[in-house]
């Protein structure tokens, strides 16, 4: 495993920044090793649930894990708002950064993520395959 450390400025789009630095890899799989920081929105899709929830304010990154690939993401978030209550679920697209974002991303040059549809859940699911040899 190769860790990359990697900062977010304000403003960044959380999802979409980790999306575009996993594009730019030359690995084809990836996993979240840490994440601190904040953020000012946050769009979190609960268990079950079809759209996301927006929450806004002052919110700390307690946690995000998940797996990258070139073609997709599956990430999980908590986050603490300014008295502490805690919430989490899928991190969505339009959670912006409020101050920074501090990760460690684990690149697995031996592996090869991809997401595909799985009938029996009806979602896009991970398939994990060996990395063939460059």
């Amino acid at each position: 495993m190769k860790v990359v450390p990697l900062r977010l400025q304000p403003g960044a789009d959380l999802r979409r920044a980790l999306q575009t630095w996993m594009a730019e890899q030359d690995a084809q799989a990836c996993c979240v090793i840490s994440a601190v920081g904040s953020l000012s929105v946050a769009r979190v899709r609960f268990a079950g649930a079809s759209e996301a929830t927006v929450i806004q304010g002052e919110l700390e990154i307690l946690s995000l894990s998940g797996t990258l690939s070139p073609d997709g993401a599956h990430l999980h978030i908590a986050v603490a708002d300014s008295n502490g209550a805690v919430i989490g679920g899928h991190l969505c697209a339009g959670s912006l950064v409020r101050t920074t974002a501090e990760l460690l991303l684990g690149l697995l040059p031996d592996w090869q993520f991809s997401r595909e549809l799985d009938p029996a859940t009806g979602y896009s699911e991970l398939r994990i395959s060996p990395r063939a040899p460059s």
